[in-house]
């Protein structure tokens, strides 16, 4: 059954107190990425990104590689059980704008440990070739794709049902575990069990914010939003030049939609990209794909680098592991 959510409210829910806490680490930075990237904030993202009241899930972790047209593809694997077949599987990917982010970013780390063992699966986390150096798509994407079949194919000695594999991801995470699932769908005539596409972005360009959503970001500090320059450059960055060249595994909003995986779309209420998400919900559900769309609220984009300890990342977290962990498509 395909089935969308409303996506939005007039008013909203106020942000998130453990958000608007960590508001004062950012006065006065002039972007995210310079948050993120220069050395001079250091100390202030370390105390940004602390939460020390969280104990992150002790689960097996150990690392691999899966083979890629582009060399290997370093993945990380979490909560593997010996002796155990025929568990459900999540190939995970990270966000940061196709340029940034690592394996060991709360998104990539606390969400495998959280959803492994939430599911009771096995999360694989791939660490993709970032857009740096030379690299463009569609390496990163490549790189997925080489994931999922390396997990497929080493099923059996993973301890999971090949034909119980999801994938997913967060921002640009989101984007690559979608065009892979098309890829998939296309070349190996077998699209995931289920697609995870958490404040992802669909679009190279992206659909005016509506007077209700520009509203709500006016009370988000200046260096945690996306204006369209900002996305522009990223997306200019992973492509490699102008976004004349998306197609549909880039960007899957531009791509034939029919026969796509049973999807999870997860918003965040305070994200001007959350546009993007709406409108990739839509168009999944014009299409007959079976899709469930949730306004995470009261929280930002990049949600899933907070501790579960915050409410709706933890109710987000068990959204995500209850589609993992079901074999057959969102019904109700």
């Amino acid at each position: 059954m395909t089935r969308i959510a409303a996506a939005a409210t007039l008013r909203g829910m106020p942000i998130h107190p453990e958000t608007l806490r960590r508001f004062a680490y950012i006065e006065g930075v002039p972007s995210m990425q310079a948050f993120f990237e220069d050395p001079r904030y250091a100390e202030r993202r370390a105390a940004f990104e602390s939460w020390p009241n969280y104990e992150v899930p002790d689960v097996a972790v150990r690392a691999a590689e899966a083979p890629g047209p582009h060399g290997p593809v370093p993945v990380r694997v979490y909560g593997e059980r010996s002796g155990a077949a025929g568990r459900p599987a999540l190939v995970w990917m990270h966000g940061g704008a196709f340029m940034m982010g690592d394996l060991d970013m709360p998104e990539a780390d606390w969400t495998s440990r959280e959803v492994a063992q939430r599911a009771d699966a096995v999360v694989i986390s791939v660490d993709y070739r970032l857009c740096q150096n030379g690299v463009h798509y569609p390496v990163p994407h490549d790189d997925v794709v080489a994931a999922v079949r390396w997990v497929r194919e080493n099923a059996a000695e993973l301890g999971v049902d090949p034909a119980w594999i999801s994938v997913g991801g967060a921002s640009a995470g989101a984007n690559l575990a979608a065009g892979a699932a098309l890829k998939l769908r296309d070349e190996d005539d077998r699209p995931p069990a289920h697609l995870i596409f958490a404040y992802g972005v669909a679009h190279a360009v992206l659909p005016p914010l509506s007077p209700e959503i520009a509203e709500l970001m006016n009370h988000v500090p200046q260096a945690l939003l996306f204006p369209p320059e900002m996305h522009g450059f990223f997306n200019r960055t992973y492509l490699g030049g102008p976004l004349s060249k998306a197609d549909g595994y880039a960007f899957p909003i531009l791509a034939d939609l029919r026969g796509m995986c049973p999807t999870l779309v997860l918003n965040a209420e305070y994200d001007d990209l959350r546009v993007s998400g709406e409108a990739f919900a839509a168009a999944l559900a014009a299409t007959g794909v079976d899709v469930r769309q949730v306004m995470v609220r009261s929280v930002l984009h990049g949600y899933l680098n907070l501790a579960a300890t915050v409410g709706p990342t933890a109710a987000a977290l068990d959204l995500i592991a209850a589609t993992v962990a079901r074999p057959v498509p969102l019904d109700g």
